[in-house]
């Protein structure tokens, strides 16, 4: 009975994250009454904003950190059951996947800036390196985003016949490399250059051009076309 005394149903209505949402708009709410509601009812000891104060918190009370945590991260507060950290991650998911849309939108890569835009909110929060491409029609346009493979914490490796053939597949003419530094360094490596021109070459045979080699991370991103590696 104690529990359900801390459900949002039987708070006062001006207490309700959900009442107010109805009410006034979910811009009216907070970060930790928007997770009130994704949480839906608190423990024994805590309201369910209490709780959703915790689990900012747990995320240094930045929604990128937030997103970056496990499940089995989130379950580690007392009172968020899996059910409960299901449902953050899923939402939060949702916010990544309606940025990026939003930058697929544009469609036309026509700087380093539009790409990184584009790649940020897609990879910029693995805990280990993936390299993706971007496979680009004549116009620049975007035909297809793929993430070639995924490795460990300091590195990964891309097959170049991968890329080639993924590219082939999608009509591409011109493709842009991509990859993300989880240290945050936007330093490229040896490993990097080398690939970067391996690829490059193996494209110029296909008369497909690799336009960019992008690095992604946290503090921003390194284009290999800006610097004149390429």
């Amino acid at each position: 009975m104690q529990e359900q005394k801390y459900s949002i149903k039987n708070w006062a209505k001006d207490e309700r994250p959900r009442e107010k949402l109805l009410s006034l708009g979910p811009e009216a709410l907070s970060q930790s009454e928007l997770l009130a509601i994704l949480i839906h009812h608190g423990s024994k000891e805590k309201s369910a904003v209490d709780l959703a104060k915790e689990v900012l918190e747990l995320g240094k009370g930045n929604l990128n950190e937030l997103g970056k945590l496990s499940i089995r991260q989130l379950m580690k507060l007392k009172g968020i059951g899996e059910a409960k950290a299901v449902t953050i991650a899923a939402a939060l998911e949702l916010g990544r996947r309606r940025q990026a849309s939003a930058a697929l939108e544009k469609q036309v890569m026509s700087s380093s800036t539009d790409i990184a835009e584009f790649l940020r909110p897609k990879i910029k929060d693995y805990r280990h390196e993936v390299f993706a491409v971007l496979f680009l029609n004549r116009a620049n346009k975007l035909n297809h985003f793929k993430i070639i493979s995924e490795g460990g914490i300091t590195g990964t490796v891309a097959d170049p016949r991968l890329i080639l053939k993924t590219a082939l597949e999608e009509n591409a003419v011109n493709i842009v490399l991509c990859h993300n530094h989880p240290s945050g360094s936007l330093k490229p490596s040896r490993a990097d250059e080398e690939l970067t021109q391996k690829i490059k070459a193996a494209a110029r045979f296909f008369d497909i051009t690799v336009l960019d080699h992008i690095i992604v991370s946290e503090d921003g991103y390194y284009s290999f076309a800006d610097e004149g590696l390429l």
